[in-house]
């Protein structure tokens, strides 16, 4: 086949369409992101909630979002960062962490919504597949409804992801979802095994770890471990404190702004530099002229 040259002329720029700039950047997926934000034309006003699960280095951030034509809007959120006030100290982006933030999002949000007591979630998980279900009573509130979003991230079968929806999920908000991403689950046999899944609750899996590890290599398991060895937490000590989170985490879910040590703003307004008037400007131009001068001065004498 013979080269052909693609001629892109003036005819080709004026239809060019540059892509969206969160799309060139590799920040959104716009064709999931439209199938997650798109309303019912006949529900004026009733937005489409997103449970919106984010990772970093160091924590793990779980909020839900609607969207607005003006942009985004964050209902309530909830960061691991949270959770050592509820006494999970370690380990805040491991995948019981995921469980405990999607939980405390749930709870917050229904407590924001009046839903909190009527709306209790799975109490005591035991790794069984049970989606939040609308009371028998009359006149009774739907319970409150929102979609996984992912982002980027792969849906892969024990993903950190499904760990948060899984709290979220047992913390009372209605999200549509399956058994075949978690933890347990077996494509061959099409089953899940509750008590994978409930090891994973309860960090089970880092317990495992954390065993096996001191048993093979005593030296990495002391280096690894070593914030948890200094506050004397051992593998048996993991199931009884995200136990006892889980439990502080429904009794109290309201946000509380950690204390602030220093003064940010006078440490900051220490390096800033101030604005010169006209004044002093001014005196600053005369005082180089006048040393310019006496240079000069001092070179004729020589």
């Amino acid at each position: 086949m013979p080269f052909v040259k693609k001629v892109k002329s003036d005819a080709y720029y004026s239809r060019f369409q540059v892509k969206y700039r969160r799309r060139r950047e590799g920040k959104t997926d716009y064709y999931a992101r439209k199938r997650l934000v798109t309303q019912a034309k006949n529900k004026y006003n009733a937005p489409k909630y997103r449970l919106v699960v984010r990772f970093t280095n160091r924590e793990v951030i779980v909020q839900i979002v609607y969207a607005r034509l003006q942009g985004d809007f964050v209902l309530t959120a909830a960061r691991s960062k949270e959770l050592p006030r509820y006494g999970i100290n370690h380990g805040l982006t491991n995948w019981a962490a995921a469980y405990a933030t999607g939980l405390l999002c749930a709870r917050r949000a229904l407590h924001k919504l009046g839903l909190g007591d009527k709306y209790e979630g799975v109490a005591e998980p035991d790794g069984t597949m049970k989606l939040t279900e609308a009371l028998d009573e009359e006149d009774a509130p739907r319970p409150f409804k929102c979609y996984l979003d992912v982002g980027l991230r792969r849906t892969s079968t024990g993903s950190r992801v499904f760990g948060a929806l899984k709290g979220a999920s047992d913390g009372g908000i209605f999200i549509p979802h399956s058994e075949k991403r978690f933890p347990g689950y077996d494509p061959e046999t099409k089953e899940l095994d509750a008590e994978v899944l409930k090891k994973y609750i309860y960090g089970g899996h880092v317990a495992e770890y954390m065993e096996s590890l001191e048993e093979e290599d005593d030296e990495r398991f002391k280096k690894q471990f070593s914030t948890y060895l200094a506050d004397g937490v051992g593998s048996e000590d993991i199931e009884e404190i995200y136990t006892n989170a889980h439990a502080a985490i429904r009794e109290d879910p309201t946000f509380k702004p950690s204390e602030k040590t220093k003064d940010w703003k006078a440490e900051s307004l220490k390096y800033k530099t101030a604005k010169l008037t006209l004044a002093q400007r001014q005196a600053n131009i005369a005082a180089k002229i006048e040393k310019f001068k006496a240079g000069g001065d001092a070179e004729e004498d020589d």
